[in-house]
């Protein structure tokens, strides 16, 4: 069995037949996914989506791109949506210094109240950082100072010698439909170097189809291509990369029933 740690499954490509596509997915061995929201609007479709499907769970958070429509945001919104009993995880939440659609003080103030949060109900940050890194690991490593949390990087892009820090620090780190991109060559290595207990895929769908599905809109079955991948890169084969990352879930989303 498969995992998509993160899709959007209520997104434009996806939203349009959502059935036939989770179909689709279960067909090629995907038993489980986390549906991920990205402005409170929508958190209660997202979670409805979970409540829905027995195997979909769901996430809450404000991404860095709408922080600054979110500003005012206050925690205990944040944590009243976390009862739900399908949402097993907080965010997408980080930075994003690429686009900067919001101002950078504001996505770092939004992102230290979701490990807040993360941190008093224990459950997972998911992060979003790109070209940010050196900011993004500052406050990790402030944040945990304060306290544990458990978080992973999602759709990981960034250094290796980033990747070695977070793994430090405790996180997990999820590879997405890019490690597949034939010009990914130190995400590959990368790739190559997490711990077997620290590995998830994902497909982020709509966006980032893998090989040999570049073009289309992505879906969370590529998962599948994806991890095929990944466990030719470690030299395992798909199977024993497909338990390993499907432990690591239940492991890192504890909430989740699998």
């Amino acid at each position: 069995m498969l995992v998509d740690s993160h899709c959007h499954l209520e997104y434009k490509g996806v939203v349009e037949d959502q059935q036939g596509v989770l179909t689709r997915a279960r067909d090629a061995g995907v038993g489980a996914f986390l549906n991920i929201s990205t402005r409170q609007s929508e958190w209660d479709q997202v979670v409805g989506t979970a409540t829905r499907e027995t195997d979909v769970f769901a996430s809450v958070g404000i991404h860095p791109h709408e922080a600054d429509a979110h500003e005012d945001l206050g925690r205990g919104a944040l944590l009243a949506a976390t009862e739900n009993p399908k949402v097993i995880g907080i965010g997408e939440t980080g930075l994003d210094y690429f686009y900067e659609h919001s101002d950078r003080a504001t996505q770092a103030k939004l992102f230290r109240m979701h490990i807040d949060v993360a941190r008093e109900t224990g459950l997972p940050v998911i992060i979003h950082t790109r070209d940010a890194e050196d900011d993004t690991f500052q406050i990790l490593s402030d944040e945990m100072e304060k306290g544990a949390f458990p978080a992973l990087i999602h759709c990981f892009t960034a250094s290796e010698n980033f990747g070695h820090k977070v793994l430090e620090l405790g996180l997990t780190i999820s590879l997405s439909g890019i490690v597949t991109f034939k010009n990914a060559k130190e995400l590959q290595e990368t790739a190559k170097m997490v711990p077997s207990d620290r590995i998830l895929v994902e497909t982020d769908s709509p966006f980032l189809a893998p090989v040999p599905n570049r073009g289309k809109p992505c879906e969370p079955a590529f998962v599948a291509d994806t991890a095929r991948f990944v466990a030719g890169l470690r030299g395992v084969d798909m199977e024993t990369l497909a338990e390993q990352t499907t432990a690591n879930f239940a492991n890192l989303f504890k909430k989740a029933s699998l």
